[in-house]
């Protein structure tokens, strides 16, 4: 089965910086899309940016000019920098991809990473 394990969450303060990362246990080469969610306490999970085909990224607006997803297929990882932080940002992160197993296109999801933004 394959596994997604996230990495690099915890507490920054306010404008600061924090690198996710996000390794699979299967080639992310082959993958339909990929990227990361966040769910805040009380609130549903929302996309924040993603892989999709033909290697376009898109971004939830909120995180737009702060965060900058990115990948390398050798190590078989996807990144997110997140840059000038803020406290709304504060969530759990997770990643999510999606890969064809036989005849259908089947979502996998990590096990999140907290991301805190606090003073």
């Amino acid at each position: 089965q394959v596994q997604l394990v996230e990495s690099g969450g915890g507490l920054v303060q306010p404008g600061g910086s924090l690198r996710l990362s996000c390794a699979a246990s299967r080639s992310i080469f082959s993958t339909n899309a990929m990227g990361w969610y966040r769910q805040a306490p009380g609130k549903q999970r929302e996309l924040v940016a993603t892989f999709t085909s033909g290697s376009i990224t898109n971004y939830t607006d909120s995180v737009k000019g702060r965060f900058t997803i990115s990948r390398d297929n050798a190590k078989n990882t996807v990144y997110m920098q997140m840059n000038s932080l803020k406290p709304e940002d504060t969530a759990v992160y997770y990643c999510n991809a999606k890969w064809y197993v036989g005849y259908e296109l089947r979502d996998y999801w990590g096990q999140g990473t907290q991301v805190t933004v606090s003073s």
